[in-house]
């Protein structure tokens, strides 16, 4: 096919070459619209390259501005720094876009459809941590320092207000702990509320502590529609919104920056059932229909998610996370089905 976007893929670790491998099978039924770049990152990349997150990589996102990648593992404690968040910073990917949309009827809540904007650069991931030797004991004290700017917090509150316009949103919900953390949350609630009032008459806009939003979050979820709020408590807040709708295997992410878009399973590379072929593909799916979108192939986006609709409520074809005994690539060709029909 002539017309095809450069793209880069990144299949990542453990069931992460199960599930792109979907992807990209359901996407060369769509068109194909992309002309896949294949790179390494994570374990993956080690093994081959000796880098988590290898020059070559790096070289090809910034040739085509876009990215399509699978879980990446990340080391508890010790080890290598998380890929994701060197990837963030690299290309400044600002927002983080994780909506959350209920799929399947039967679950604990029904209809919900909210989306998470989380600050991708800023607070307490920019990892500012030190140890205070005691004693023999050279770890007795860990500091960490968050940092928000003003105009990160402009930034990521404007992005969010024009997502709500863009995409017909109601309400812009602020989280913050500003009843605590005086500065480093009340710089961002406060450059948040200030860009509200640029949208006045359009998107109506509230606040909540974090806390508070935790607890509404499964107590009512309907009122809230577009969350905007700091990194780590958009990280947070993200993984809850996912369990109102099925778990992590249904919940895409987006990591967009002036330059450049990378999209994922927002779900780890889960090695212990790394090889099985029973990895559920719907995040790296639903990313990949995030990513059509932003490239002007909403219709694309549309049929892809129809047809995923179709499978899991009229086929009822699911693999095992979702009730189900279908394997990756029995799901897969059940979309592939879908699309052909």
């Amino acid at each position: 096919m002539t017309g095809q976007i450069p793209a880069t893929l990144i299949p990542g670790d453990g069931i992460g070459p199960e599930v792109t491998d979907a992807a990209v099978a359901v996407l060369d039924a769509l068109g194909p619209p992309f002309a896949w770049d294949r790179q390494l990152g994570g374990l993956a990349a080690i093994e081959a390259a000796g880098d988590p997150l290898p020059q070559a990589t790096l070289d090809s996102i910034r040739r085509t501005g876009l990215a399509l990648k699978g879980p990446l593992t990340t080391p508890v404690g010790g080890g290598f720094r998380s890929v994701n968040v060197r990837l963030r910073e690299e290309f400044q990917l600002y927002a983080n876009v994780r909506p959350a949309r209920s799929m399947m009827p039967g679950g604990r809540f029904e209809n919900i459809d909210l989306v998470i904007v989380r600050e991708n650069l800023e607070g307490l991931y920019v990892a500012f941590e030190h140890y205070i030797p005691i004693g023999e004991d050279s770890h007795a004290v860990a500091i960490s320092s968050g940092v928000n700017t003003r105009e990160g917090s402009r930034r990521i509150a404007r992005y969010a207000f024009d997502y709500a316009v863009r995409n017909g949103r109601k309400k812009v919900t602020i989280v913050h702990k500003a009843n605590v953390l005086k500065a480093l949350t009340g710089v961002f609630l406060e450059t948040a509320r200030d860009v509200a009032k640029e949208y006045e008459g359009r998107v109506a806009a509230d606040d909540r502590i974090v806390d508070a939003c935790a607890m509404q979050l499964v107590l009512n979820p309907w009122q809230f529609d577009v969350i905007v709020t700091t990194n780590l408590f958009g990280d947070i807040l993200s993984d809850e919104a996912a369990g109102l709708v099925g778990g992590l295997g249904l919940t895409p992410g987006a990591n967009i920056g002036l330059h450049a878009a990378i999209f994922e399973a927002v779900h780890g590379s889960a090695p212990d059932i790394a090889g099985k072929g029973i990895a559920n593909p719907t995040a790296v799916l639903m990313a990949a229909g995030m990513m059509l979108e932003h490239v002007g192939l909403g219709e694309q986006r549309r049929r892809l998610e129809a047809a995923i609709g179709l499978v899991l409520n009229e086929d009822k074809v699911r693999t095992g996370d979702l009730g189900g005994t279908a394997t990756t690539a029995v799901f897969t060709e059940a979309i592939l089905r879908r699309l052909a029909a």
